[in-house]
């Protein structure tokens, strides 16, 4: 009896390990110091210092973001409806993520230079900002910023001889076509991609390599630890 029992029990043991092995070989694995492989965002160099007053008549420096992950975009007085970038998208798939995710997100800002369609700042900025409030579900003008400042010159970046701030039809549409583009900044100031925001497949890469881009503050967190 004694025999069958302890043949029962082994039974038992074979049959939880055959089960959970696969699991935890993952799980050794996993705890033997492997890192995880993701990429990295190119480091484009340092942005010009930039400033700007939003909506509330608040005044800010670049200086007043050096611990945030920056998005520079741009909108007009026409948006929603005419913008140079995809307001819906950059409302839907940039601020509702960081927005709902705010543990996660809190160090993300989004900072809209509002200009005349021409490239040119804009200084009452009252309707635009009035316009994101009333379009926008949850709207934070602390973290999605309107601002009345020169952005052209925060898009006259260079890296292996080409310049955001092109004059060709070929590229951005001329001269003004840094308005379809949105920039993302780390925390350094520093440029990490450029991209168009004139379609929902370009927001949406926007907001993978914002999220890659936490990922690597998380790592270098994790290494501190």
């Amino acid at each position: 009896m004694a025999k069958e029992t302890k043949a029962g029990r082994m039974k038992v043991v074979l049959a939880t390990a055959l089960l959970f092995a696969p699991a935890l070989l993952l799980i050794i694995i996993s705890t033997r110091g492997c890192e995880h492989k993701f990429k990295v965002l190119d480091d484009y160099g340092k942005m010009k210092r930039y400033a700007f007053t939003d909506a509330r008549g608040k005044k800010y420096t670049s200086d007043d973001f050096k611990d945030k992950i920056v998005l520079i975009t741009t909108l007009q007085p026409s948006c929603p409806g005419k913008c140079e970038i995809s307001f819906w998208h950059l409302k839907k798939h940039i601020y509702e993520t960081v927005y709902t995710n705010k543990k996660k997100l809190g160090d993300v800002r989004i900072i809209s230079f509002v200009t005349d369609g021409n490239g040119n700042p804009v200084e009452d900025i009252s309707q635009v900002a009035l316009m994101v409030k009333d379009q926008v579900k949850d709207y934070n003008p602390d973290t999605w910023i309107i601002a009345s400042g020169s952005s052209k010159e925060l898009y006259d970046i260079e890296h292996n001889k080409q310049n955001l701030l092109t004059v060709g039809e070929e590229d951005f549409g001329g001269e003004n076509g840094f308005q379809k583009l949105m920039l993302l900044i780390d925390k350094k100031n520093h440029l990490r991609m450029a991209l168009s925001g004139e379609n929902e497949g370009m927001v949406r890469r926007m907001k993978e390599h914002v999220a890659l881009l936490m990922k690597q503050y998380d790592k270098e967190a994790a290494k501190k630890k």
